[in-house]
């Protein structure tokens, strides 16, 4: 695996025509929320406003900075030091209810994501996957929205039907199994701490997203959790992948 973190701008010099190949990668395994959809400012907003009516008094950029990418169910001991409740099943439930209604307002996919799936989905046929710490109902309503569904067919998978979510490696090894692919063949596409950390423990190679202005998951964060390469701009990704794949991986 490659041991320094390389880091790729926008690729306005690349010839537009520019396409993918799958000499190097077997899969890519793409995360959903904000990696595919913006999602995270909803979501985190309305959580933002429960964890308030139980008397945390928490900022948007600290509920950002504490919850992306983690699991409520991972995070209940910080909640109940904060808030004095402990949150059950029903709670998320209504978490989920309010979350949903929320997204479907006002849900959009990120830019450049659309067009760079379709371009994985036409070099890579049925080798990539949508592979997020989500509940499953919220990644294929999110996909729906997006005009992502189609592409992605039945090749998603939830960390919230693993033993473990992110950071571990189970949603990522459980993919990769699915797919018929060796882990450490793939490529992973994060934008979170937790998701690098998870592709990282798989074996894969991670590439990070982080666009200019995210409020959350710095660029310093994501290389000390382990990413391989930073990208900005979604759109660049076919050509970043194109560039990696000329690439031969270490020991």
């Amino acid at each position: 695996m490659l041991q320094e973190a390389q880091h790729f701008g926008r690729f306005h010099d690349r010839i537009e025509s520019v396409h993918v190949t799958n000499d190097f990668f077997s899969a890519i395994l793409f995360d959903c929320d904000g990696v595919l959809v913006d999602s995270e400012p909803i979501t985190h907003s309305v959580l933002r406003a429960m964890l308030m009516e139980l008397g945390w008094d928490i900022s948007e950029r600290e509920t950002l900075e504490r919850f992306v990418g983690k699991s409520f169910l991972d995070e209940r001991r910080i909640i109940h030091e904060h808030t004095g409740h402990l949150i059950d099943e029903k709670w998320i439930e209504k978490f989920r209810v309010r979350r949903d209604a929320a997204l479907r307002a006002g849900l959009a996919p990120i830019p450049g994501a659309v067009e760079a799936v379709r371009q994985v989905a036409e070099a890579m046929g049925q080798s990539f996957a949508c592979v997020s710490g989500a509940d499953r109902g919220k990644i294929e309503m999110q996909l729906g929205i997006a005009g992502l569904d189609e592409l992605f067919g039945d090749r998603v998978f939830s960390g919230m039907e693993m033993a473990h979510s992110k950071p571990a490696p189970d949603v990522y090894l459980a993919a990769a199994a699915a797919l018929g692919v060796e882990p450490s063949t793939t490529a992973v596409v994060e934008d979170s701490v937790a998701g690098i950390q998870a592709g990282v423990a798989a074996g894969a190679t991670v590439f990070a997203f982080a666009p200019v202005g995210r409020p959350y998951s710095p660029v310093e964060q994501l290389l000390a959790a382990g990413a391989h390469h930073v990208l900005e701009c979604m759109s660049d990704l076919p050509s970043l992948l194109l560039d990696v794949s000329t690439l031969r991986k270490s020991a």
